[in-house]
């Protein structure tokens, strides 16, 4: 083409102004082969030209198909697919443009079939994934399906701990007998031997001894006969502070051991159900916490400052009971213990304010605390304006008059000498008890633990028993003449509410809901699916499992969603509360998250009946 346009130049250059030549004709094609770049070049072309009249946008769907699926209880899964007619013509047109795409690139497609290029993650558009990937990526499987429907909501109404394992039943298979003495030599029918082995089959310990290797206190066996475990473990703890590392814990098989020292105490927990070190060492601190509210700190101190083998048991006489009711608390799974928090009796806002005003009505001038609790669960408490009561004070408070039973087996009044550790350390608050319906001649039926009331007068003169007498004589007075104490005994009779109370038609089988800024918390009854002393164990593993995770040093996780074999739960911490739940092996995320946001909603609802906020001040 250039060679032809310079001759023709040249011709009108040497004519001049002469008459113009006829044009030349057209070049006849060639009859060679052609050239590869000029064909690919025009193909590029007329692609292009082609791609800008086409009316579809560029997509990543290559097919309308929609994949349903049916999960069936036994595990199997049914798929089947649809495509839709009405989408055939803009499938096809997307074809097409993807095929030119291809060619300008030079990527030439196999066939003209769709199937052959089609791929599983090109069904999935980039927000909602259709059918079967929709399970993964947005976990709502089939919302129309009337037959999907049903089967989802018979398989969510099992309930948590039904499918459990062989293998995993056999680490609480005998918990039931956890809590049973170990015979002492006076039993000629247990030899040594025997007696060792049924104090290994135990799941959990708890040891007391001194620096000096001077054995205290162990929750399971007399101390004869685990005076030389105490000794090696004396001997341990010993080797690592002569190296200035202090040894706060190791692992022997599925047994940990967690230490504590506490001047010259230590206190060793050794367990196998699966608890946190953090909440083995809270559990070790209220041992010493119980054992500071018989001595106080300062009495302590002097005994072992003077005499480091001293014997501590002797002054320690008479509290056994104390520490054992603690630390089979701790065995059996305490949410109170776990959460660092307090359970309320459930009252109306108007009849808790009542009660606190007869209180403060009748109180004398040498009250520093006063409180009513019905079965552990606080009802109403008073108290001077620039003080509070501690949890952990209130829960030895709790353990001395509704767990060990020291007590509630005097009857009538009692007159205690007591140190709060949270409160202070080193010296005595004097506390008067009043059982209330109790004859003091006669024998207490403990039993009925959970609707007993008490009246709890502290005060820091030893000489204020009288004054605190008749104050409590006044307030019962009040008290029964507005009908509250009847108020207070149907609902301490009535119990914590049933999950059907509380939120109907959710698969969510308990909860714990704790509000941080009152520190304290409230659950639903335990009965029916948790009853038993195994399946109580087994939820409050659960919990301490959740809890743990959440409350890991350094941890980020604000909400934690775990499914397993037998049962699927769910966590939810944040900065006014935390919030833990457990459902069947079978409720989905949605399923949980949907009760959990009832449950919430009706904590929210119900504050001021299931927390005490503020309380009574003078």
């Amino acid at each position: 083409m250039g060679t032809e346009n310079a001759g023709s130049s040249d011709t009108t250059a040497v004519q001049g102004e002469g008459e113009r030549p006829p044009p030349l004709p057209p070049r006849p094609p060639q009859a060679s082969a052609p050239d590869p770049v000029s064909v690919t070049a025009t193909a590029t072309v007329t692609a292009m030209t082609e791609r800008h009249n086409l009316q579809s946008k560029p997509t990543t769907a290559l097919s309308s198909m929609s994949i349903q699926t049916l999960s069936f209880p036994d595990g199997s899964r049914g798929t089947f697919s649809t495509t839709s007619e009405g989408s055939a013509g803009s499938t096809e047109q997307a074809s097409i443009a993807a095929n030119a795409g291809a060619a300008s690139l030079r990527f030439h497609p196999i066939g003209n079939d769709i199937d052959d290029s089609m791929s599983v993650m090109s069904l999935a558009p980039t927000l909602r994934p259709p059918g079967d990937l929709e399970s993964l990526l947005v976990g709502d499987i089939s919302k129309g399906s009337a037959a999907w429907t049903l089967l989802r909501s018979q398989s969510a109404a099992v309930q948590p701990f039904e499918t459990i394992r062989a293998e995993e039943g056999t680490v609480l298979a005998d918990f039931a007998r956890e809590f049973d003495d170990i015979p002492d030599d006076s039993e000629k029918d247990w030899s040594d031997e025997d007696r060792v082995r049924l104090w290994k089959s135990k799941l959990k310990h708890f040891m007391i001894l001194s620096s000096a290797g001077k054995p205290i206190y162990s929750r399971h066996g007399d101390l004869g006969l685990i005076n030389s475990s105490m000794g090696v473990v004396q001997t341990i703890i010993s080797f690592y502070e002569g190296a200035n590392n202090p040894l706060l814990g190791f692992t022997a098989g599925n047994t940990r051991f967690v230490i504590v020292t506490e001047g010259p105490l230590y206190f060793v927990a050794i367990s196998r159900l699966g608890e946190s070190d953090a909440q083995l060492r809270a559990q070790l601190d209220a041992l010493y916490m119980q054992i500071l509210s018989t001595l106080t700190l300062p009495t302590l101190t002097n005994i072992f400052a003077n005499r480091p083998s001293t014997d501590l048991r002797k002054p320690l006489q008479g509290t056994e009971t104390l520490l054992s009711s603690l630390a089979d608390s701790f065995t059996r799974g305490s949410p109170s213990a776990l959460l660092g928090a307090l359970e309320c009796l459930r009252l109306r806002k108007s009849h808790r304010h009542a009660i606190n005003n007869a209180f403060l009505r009748t109180r004398t001038d040498k009250l520093l605390y006063g409180l009513i609790v019905a079965g552990g669960r606080l009802v109403s408490v008073i108290r001077p304006r620039r003080h509070s009561l501690h949890p952990s004070d209130l829960q030895l408070i709790f353990n001395m008059l509704f767990a060990s039973g020291g007590v509630k087996a005097g009857g009538g009044e009692n007159w205690i000498p007591l140190c709060l550790p949270a409160f202070n350390n080193r010296g005595y608050l004097y506390m008067y008890v009043s059982f209330l319906d109790v004859d003091p001649e006669s024998q207490r039926d403990l039993s009925g633990a959970d609707e007993e009331i008490a009246i709890i007068l502290i005060s820091p003169d030893k000489e204020s028993f009288f004054a605190l007498q008749q104050m409590r004589d006044d307030v019962v007075a009040e008290l029964r003449k507005r009908g509250h104490i009847d108020i207070i005994k149907s609902a301490a009779q009535q119990g914590r509410p049933k999950m059907n109370d509380i939120a109907p038609g959710t698969h969510v089988s308990h909860f714990l809901f704790k509000s941080r800024a009152n520190v304290q918390f409230c659950m639903p009854s335990f009965l029916p699916t948790f009853g038993t002393l195994i399946s109580h164990r087994r939820l409050m593993s659960l919990y301490h499992n959740l809890h743990a995770t959440l409350h890991a040093k350094h941890t980020h996780v604000r909400v934690l969603h775990c499914v397993g074999e037998d049962t699927s739960s769910l966590a939810w911490i944040t900065p006014i509360f935390e919030f833990y739940c457990v459902a069947g092996p079978n409720a989905s995320r949605a399923v949980l998250t949907q009760g959990a946001n009832k449950i919430i909603q009706w904590a929210k609802r119900e504050e001021e009946r299931l927390f005490i906020i503020g309380g009574g001040v003078f």
